[in-house]
Parts: C-alpha cells; structure tokens; sequence
C-alpha cells in the first residue's frame, strides 16, 4: 500500500508550471465550492454574497377562442343539469337542458318514468350546485321525451340548431353527468343519420328514434343531456346507447355508439308538452309484424292489422303488404317505418311504395294523429 502523504498532495493542477496545494487547502476549497453549489441549487430565487438570482418564468397564457371545445364548453356547461327521480326501487340518475329561461327543461321520459309512475321525486340539480324540485309539465313515451320545469326564472337557455343540416363528419360535444360526474363533456363526430333505434325502460314503454349516431363518449346518466355542434347550438338530445350482448362481455359503457334524438323533433314534442301537456304523433294505420326480418316491413296478417277508416285503409293497403319505401326513402325493417313515419308531422302527405304477391304498388296518403 502506497504512503499518499509521502507523495506529496493527491490533487496537482492541470498545468505543469504551477504550484502545488497543499491537502488542507485542498479540502478547504472543496467544501466552500459544495456550499455554494448548494445555495444556488436549492432555491431559484435567492441573495448569496450580496448577489440576487432568478429563474426566468414563462408569462404566456392558452388563448381559448370562443369557436374552441373550451369556448363551446364554457358557454353551455350552464345551462346543463344533472336530474335524481327517486321511485320506490330507488331512482335513477340522468342530464337535461334549459330550453327556456322561466324554468322549463328538457330531458328523457326514461330518466323520470319510474319516479312519476310510483309518485317519488324529481330533483334538479344546476352546475352551480343549486338544487330545486321539479314538477313535471308532460312527456311522452313515443318519442322518449319530458318537459320539467323549476322555479328558478332566471336560467339561461340553450340555442337550438337545426338537425336537418347536420352532416356526417361534423364535430359535436356531449355534455351530461354520466355515472353521477356532473358537468362532464366528451367530443367526437356524428358518424350516422337516420338511425332507427329503439329506446325505453320496457317493451311496453318503449320509443323509436330517428337518431343521430355519434362516437362521443355516451354512458348511463348521459340521457337526457345535449349533444351540441360546433357553434354550441344544440342538435340532439342524447337518449341511447349500444352496448355488447352478455356473450360478448357484457360491457354497458360507451363503446362509441351513442344515439340521439334529432332536435327538430324534440323541439316539436316540447312545444307540445309545454302547451298540452301531451304530444301526438302521426300513424298511417297499419299494425306491423315486428318478428319479420329482411327488406321492408311487413304489415301483420291479423285481420285487425290494418286500422277501418285510417290512411293505410283508405290507400288500399292490406294485411301482408311489404312496405319497401316512403318518400324515397328505402325500409328496410318494421323500426324504420315507424322512425321515418315520425319524422313527419300530423297531415303531412307520404307517397308509400309496396309490395303484393310480387307487383309493386305506390300510394300516397295523409297521416293522422296516433292514439
């Protein structure tokens, strides 16, 4: 083992002309460089030897335009609230939206169905946590919509877009309160018009919808919120979603196939519950077989199938006619004639296409109110 003090210092200079330290200078300087090492490194700001030293901070701030999903989000968030309908089982949890500034809401008929049908309550809660109780002016199981209203006069409604103008590709938000999380907000795209989808809490009650199909994010809870473009307009009031079969993995939460009812429909409905208290929708008069598969809709072979005195009677349908089109528009099952009819308001004229025995007919009638 080597004498390192018989060798002189362990530390000698880079160059060969200077002089050497001695050890106890050495260590010396090296615990005086460490403190100063250490003062600088602790803080970003501070004072050492009457020197002050900071580090520069980014003073940018995020631009939001008003056209941004922020922005968007931003404005209508308000107007959005989360809905608890206690029943006797316990209640269920959903979303609606101001539609007019006195109070009035809108929202699915499944959200509150059960708490109305037992007598439980209706509990509106807005995005500033304030919470009323909700009286229910109408709704209607047909087209899976209800009209509340609280007694707070001062809210801010939502502007209603125009669905008919929606195209495929535009971006869209959905905005709710999902499994309970109030105010939450999902972006995506309409990736399909004229969806025959059928909604409802039972097949007693149940709802067919000509809906708007969106990847934004859906689940439960979501029902009853607003799906609005990119102006922050409303265009659908999201009402369903599809969900995998228990042989696929029974997974009930979005799988980016959510379903909405156009406004112009809703809006229509609201309109009418707010008046009446109830709505109508047009019917043609025929009982359809709901258990016949393949292209068209099949009027049912019952002898009651088609209604004395209605539209499809007087156009001459009967029963097992395949109804194939309406207005141009192909069928091709017994849930898109009932959507496409509902499209449509009571007395408008639809030209009907069919078959019978192999021969194609076409007639045009005009629709009447359902009972």
């Amino acid at each position: 083992m080597s004498n390192l003090g018989s060798q002189g210092p362990w530390w000698v200079p880079p160059s060969n002309q200077g002089k050497s330290i001695p050890l106890r200078t050495a260590v010396i300087l090296a615990i005086i460089i460490g403190l100063i090492a250490g003062a600088f490194g602790a803080s970003s700001t501070g004072s050492l030897f009457g020197v002050s030293t900071k580090i520069a901070q980014s003073r940018s701030t995020i631009e939001r335009p008003a056209d941004s999903v922020a922005g968007i989000a931003e404005r209508v968030l308000p107007s959005v609230v989360s809905i608890e309908a206690k029943d006797v089982d316990g209640g269920a949890t959903g979303s609606g939206f101001v539609i007019s500034s006195d109070g009035y809401i809108l929202t699915n008929n499944h959200v509150i169905a059960a708490a109305v049908s037992s007598g439980g309550s209706i509990t509106v809660t807005l995005q500033d946590g304030s919470t009323y109780p909700a009286n229910v002016i109408g709704r209607d199981s047909s087209y899976d919509l209800a009209v509340l209203r609280i007694s707070n006069r001062n809210l801010t409604a939502l502007t209603f877009g125009d669905s008919e103008k929606v195209a495929v590709g535009d971006s869209v938000l959905a905005i709710g309160s999902p499994l309970g999380l109030q105010g939450t907000v999902t972006l995506g795209i309409i990736s399909a018009k004229n969806r025959a989808v059928t909604a409802g809490e039972s097949a007693n009650d149940s709802s067919f919808i000509n809906a708007l199909q969106t990847d934004a994010a859906i689940n439960p809870g979501n029902s009853g919120g607003p799906l609005v473009d990119a102006t922050g307009a409303v265009i659908g009031v999201n009402s369903a979603i599809a969900t995998l079969g228990t042989t696929q993995g029974s997974q009930t939460g979005s799988i980016g196939l959510g379903f909405a009812i156009p406004i112009n429909q809703a809006r229509k409905t609201a309109e009418q519950l707010i008046k009446n208290g109830k709505a109508t929708y047009p019917v043609i008069g025929v009982s359809v077989d709901m258990n016949v598969s393949g292209k068209g809709a099949q009027v049912s072979l019952k002898s009651s199938a088609v209604l004395p005195g209605s539209p499809a009677a007087k156009a001459g349908l009967k029963a097992g006619d395949l109804i194939t089109e309406l207005d141009g528009r192909p069928i091709t099952s017994p849930e898109e004639l009932i959507v496409a009819i509902r499209t449509h308001d009571v007395g408008d004229s639809i030209t009907l296409k069919y078959l019978r025995a192999g021969k194609s007919y076409e007639v045009t009638l005009v629709l009447t109110a359902g009972k």
